[in-house]
C-alpha cells in the first residue's frame, strides 16, 4: 500500500487515537467507541478479504442507514473493493438494472431490502447481511496500537454512486477517494465541521450528499447519529435525546421539520444545533428564516453541487439579507440575467461559463468545473475524452458569475424554454414568484405549441389563508393572474418574460402535454406522488414513480378522491400569440 496516496480509511487511525473511549456512533441504543468503531470496520475487512473479495470487486449496498451501513463503506474500500449504494426506494426493475450496470461480487443488504437479494440469489456470487460481523468485532479486544493496512482500486475508485436519473436511467458514477477527501476537507473548512459536532445522519447513504458529509464527519473525528430514514419526529427526537449539534437537509425535509414543528409548537426547542447544510435546492426566504427561530444557535447554509462532482461545489450562507447584495435574489433593476444566487466555490473548485449569450456586457452559459472533486468516469461506459478537453466537467446547469465571485443559477440546460426565438430559463422565473408571500411552491416548464414552438406555465400551490380570485381589488390574501403579473413587474423582470396570462384550476385548464421536469421538481411545489395534473379539458393523468403518464381517469373521478392536492394546485397558461410567460 501506498501510505502517501488519498485512501478514505486514513481516518481511522486519528479515531481511534483521538476518541478511542468517546462515542463516534450511535444507533437506537446501540453505541460504539472509537477503538471499537475502527476494530469493527478492519475486522470486517478481514472477513471480506478471506471470504475471497478481490482488489477492485463491486460491492452492492442495500440498506437504510444504520452504523453498519458506514462501516460496510469504509471496510470495501479497506480491502481494495467499490462499494455501489443502491437506492433502498427504488423497485426492482430500477435495481436490477443498476446491477446489471456494476456487476457486483456481492449484495449486501438488511432487513429492509432483504427480498430483493432472493431475486439474485444465483446471478451475484457472495451475500451478506449488514450485520455481518460486528458482534464478534465487539467482542475481539482491539490491538494497540491499531495498524492499518488498506489497498486502493484500479484507479482509485472507492465509490459508484448512482445519479438521480432525471435525464433517464441512473448512471453510475465513478467517484476516487482523493475526491471524497478533498470535498470532505472542504466542508470541515466552510461549514466549521469539529471534533465537538454530534452528526445527525438525515440523508441516506446512498446519495453522494450523505455520504460527503459522513465522510467529513470522519475526518473531523465527530459523533456520528444514525436513524434509519427520514422522518420529521424521529430526526427532532434524535437532536433533543443526543443533543445533536449538525445536520443536513434538503428544502422538502426541511419543509416537513417546519410543518411537523407548527403542528406540535417547537419553535426555539432545539439549541444545541450549530450547524445546518441545505442541498439539493435552495431554501426560500420565509423558510430560511422560520429555520433560524427553530434552530436559533445554527448557522445555516446551502450548498450547489452534483454527484459528477463528488457534491458541492458552491456555499452559501442563509438567511437572505435583503441589504447584502452577494446572498439576496437579485433585482432585475442592473438588468443583469437574475436567477438564483448558490454562493461561492470552494477552494478547490474551479468553475467556468461556456458563454452561449451575453445580455448587458454579462455571459451567461453552460457551467462547467474542474479540479480534483471531480468524477473518474461513468462505470461501465468508455472514459476515452472524459473529462472534456482541459478537465472541463460539463455540469448540465446554465448560470452566470457575478463580479463578486458568485455563481447564479439560471436552470438545466435541458429545461431551457425556448419561445417565439426567445430564451426563458424556469429557475429565473421561479425565483420571482417564490419570493410571493401568498405562494408556497412554483415550478415553471414549458409545453408544445405550434406557433411559438414552447409555450410556458407554471404550476403554483398557494399559500394556506390565501385564495384565488382577485376580482376585489381591496380584498387580502388573494391571488391572480393579473395580481402576479404586476408583482412580477414591480420585481423588474423584463417584459418579454411576463405577457399577458390566464390561470384556472389544474381540471379546466386543457393542456395536451407537460414537460417530464414537473415530475422531477414535484418537491418544489411541495407535493408527492401520483401528482395529478391536466392533460386535456376532459381528463386528468397520474405520474408514477418514473414520470410516466400511469393512469388516465375522468375529471370528476379525479377531483373526488384528491380535492385537497387539486385545491392548492393550480396552473398558469400564457395566452397563445403572446410572448413571454404567465407568472
Amino acid at each position: 500500500m501506498g501510505y502517501s496516496k488519498a485512501h478514505i480509511c486514513q481516518c481511522l487511525s486519528r479515531i481511534a487515537t483521538i476518541r478511542p473511549d468517546s462515542p463516534v456512533t450511535i444507533y437506537g441504543n446501540r453505541l460504539k467507541t472509537g477503538n471499537e468503531f475502527v476494530t469493527s470496520v478492519i475486522s470486517l475487512a478481514k472477513e471480506l478479504s478471506d471470504s475471497g473479495l478481490e482488489r477492485g470487486d463491486v460491492v452492492a449496498i442495500a440498506a437504510l442507514n444504520s452504523d453498519y451501513y458506514l462501516e460496510w463503506l469504509l471496510a470495501v474500500a479497506y480491502v481494495g473493493a467499490i462499494a455501489a449504494p443502491l437506492n433502498y426506494r427504488w423497485s426492482l426493475e430500477e435495481v436490477r438494472s443498476a446491477i446489471e450496470l456494476v456487476q457486483p461480487a456481492m449484495l449486501v443488504v438488511d432487513n429492509y431490502c432483504g427480498p430483493w437479494a432472493a431475486k439474485f440469489q444465483k446471478t451475484i456470487k457472495f451475500h451478506a447481511n449488514l450485520a455481518t460481523n460486528n458482534n464478534y468485532a465487539i467482542r475481539t479486544p482491539p490491538p494497540k496500537p491499531i495498524e492499518l493496512d488498506f489497498i486502493q482500486a484500479p484507479e482509485s475508485i472507492v465509490l459508484i454512486c448512482f445519479t438521480s436519473g432525471t435525464t433517464g436511467k441512473p448512471k453510475g458514477v465513478a467517484i476516487d477517494h482523493t475526491a471524497l477527501i478533498v470535498q470532505s476537507l472542504a466542508k470541515i473548512a466552510i461549514v466549521g465541521y469539529n471534533e465537538d459536532d454530534v452528526y445527525l445522519h438525515t440523508a441516506p447513504l446512498c446519495h453522494i450528499g450523505g455520504i460527503s458529509s459522513g465522510l467529513a464527519m470522519l475526518m473531523a473525528r465527530a459523533c456520528h447519529v444514525f436513524i434509519p430514514k427520514f422522518e420529521a419526529k424521529s430526526v427532532l427526537q434524535a437532536i433533543n435525546q443526543n443533543n445533536v449539534t449538525s445536520f443536513i437537509t434538503v428544502p422538502t425535509m426541511m419543509a416537513d421539520l417546519l410543518s411537523f414543528l407548527g403542528k406540535t409548537g417547537g419553535e426555539g426547542r432545539f439549541k444545541s444545533v450549530k450547524k445546518i447544510l441545505n442541498g439539493a435546492g435552495s431554501l426560500s426566504d420565509p423558510i430560511a428564516r422560520a429555520v433560524i427561530n427553530i434552530f436559533p444557535h445554527a448557522k445555516l447554509l446551502s450548498a450547489y453541487g452534483m454527484t459528477e462532482a463528488s457534491s458541492s461545489l458552491t456555499f452559501m450562507p442563509l438567511p437572505l439579507r435583503k441589504n447584502d447584495d452577494s446572498y439576496t435574489i437579485i433585482s432585475h433593476s442592473d438588468n443583469r440575467p437574475g436567477g438564483t444566487c448558490v454562493g461561492k466555490p470552494a477552494p478547490h473548485v474551479e468553475l467556468q461559463i461556456r458563454e452561449k449569450a451575453v445580455i448587458n456586457s454579462c455571459p451567461i452559459g453552460a457551467i462547467l468545473t474542474r479540479g480534483p472533486h471531480v468524477m473518474t468516469k461513468y462505470w461501465g461506459e468508455n472514459s476515452t475524452g472524459f473529462p472534456n478537453k482541459g478537465g472541463w466537467l460539463n455540469t448540465g446547469d446554465m448560470g452566470w458569475i457575478d463580479e463578486k465571485g458568485n455563481l447564479w443559477l439560471l436552470g438545466r440546460e435541458k429545461d431551457r424554454i425556448k419561445t417565439g426565438g426567445e430564451n426563458v430559463f424556469p429557475q429565473e422565473v421561479e425565483a420571482i414568484l417564490s419570493r410571493h408571500p401568498g405562494i408556497a411552491g412554483v415550478v415553471v416548464v414549458g409545453i408544445p405549441d405550434d406557433r411559438f414552438t414552447e409555450a410556458v406555465i407554471a404550476c403554483v400551490r398557494v399559500k394556506e389563508k390565501w385564495s384565488w380570485g382577485g376580482d376585489d381589488p381591496h380584498a387580502t390574501l388573494q391571488l391572480s393572474s393579473s395580481l402576479l403579473r404586476d408583482y412580477c413587474k414591480q420585481q423588474n423582470l423584463s417584459g418579454m418574460k411576463i405577457g399577458q396570462a390566464e390561470m384556472s384550476l389544474a381540471p379546466r385548464l386543457p393542456v395536451e402535454a407537460l414537460h417530464p421536469t414537473l415530475w422531477h421538481r414535484r418537491a418544489r411545489l411541495g407535493l408527492g406522488h401520483p401528482l395529478y395534473v391536466a392533460r386535456s379539458s376532459h381528463e386528468l393523468v397520474g405520474l408514477d414513480k418514473a414520470g410516466q403518464w400511469a393512469m388516465k381517469c375522468p375529471v370528476q373521478a379525479i377531483i373526488r378522491t384528491t380535492e385537497a392536492k387539486l385545491d392548492q394546485l393550480t396552473m398558469i397558461e400564457r395566452k397563445r400569440g403572446l410572448r413571454g410567460i404567465t407568472d
